[in-house]
């Protein structure tokens, strides 16, 4: 009992609001892991965990079976579940992967804005520790398991400063990250005229054009960061 008492203590504290040079300092070193070339070819490993976190909780949750996820070396990924192969249940699925990030980060924004920077670092090591449970490759477990690790060093071991820096850094590399794989996968679509990603496969269910799906990927982005900046800069 006085264990559990011990780590809920751990879990809501509330930290102290970070001085304002720090936070665009982090900030800025945030934009640098997703604009610099050579840090984003290592960095954007992290979306791609939560984006396909993001399509395998919504395929359970919405009655699919999900069977597994692959992580890449390339920074791709693949999450296989069975269910129908039309119908809301997959079109959500599709929809859940771009958007994963952004949503998480203007969630992670909201844990910060109310000083829960520790309770936010231990509810991405939850998260990550019911994705490891789904992971079908060994590089998807290496991957996971590092930035498990890295999370759980922080949380446990750094002091509260460090926290805040640190969670703050995770939140808006998942916002600003959110936005640069959207922008990429057009990119990517513009050069080889559509294919397999999630925006060529909603075409394909909705009738829609591939690049309406982009402009909404691009939109949740857009709408979760500006929230996220009201959020974490109140007027």
């Amino acid at each position: 009992m006085d264990l559990l008492l011990e780590f809920w203590a751990r879990v809501s504290v509330r930290n102290a609001p970070l001085p304002t040079l720090t936070v665009w300092l982090t900030i800025a070193a945030a934009a640098l892991l997703v604009l610099v070339p050579q840090a984003w070819t290592v960095t954007r490993h992290g979306i791609t965990i939560v984006h396909e976190g993001g399509h395998g909780l919504v395929a359970a949750l919405g009655g699919r079976r999900l069977q597994g996820i692959r992580l890449h070396s390339d920074t791709s990924g693949l999450t296989v579940s069975r269910g129908k192969p039309r119908g809301l249940g997959m079109v959500l699925t599709l929809l859940a992967g771009y958007t994963a990030p952004a949503l998480l980060g203007l969630g992670a924004a909201w844990m910060l804005s109310l000083g829960h920077d520790v309770g936010l670092l231990w509810a991405l090591l939850a998260a990550l520790a019911l994705l490891v449970v789904q992971i079908r490759n060994w590089f998807g477990l290496w991957s996971v398991a590092v930035t498990a690790a890295l999370v759980f060093g922080v949380t446990w071991f750094g002091s509260p400063v460090v926290q805040s820096i640190f969670a703050l850094l995770v939140t808006a590399f998942l916002l600003i990250g959110a936005l640069r794989t959207v922008v990429e996968l057009q990119i990517t679509r513009s050069r080889r005229g559509g294919g397999a990603s999630d925006a060529d496969q909603l075409a394909r269910l909705s009738h829609l054009p591939g690049l309406l799906w982009v402009v909404v990927f691009i939109g949740v982005a857009g709408a979760c960061l500006v929230g996220a900046a009201r959020l974490l800069f109140p007027a």
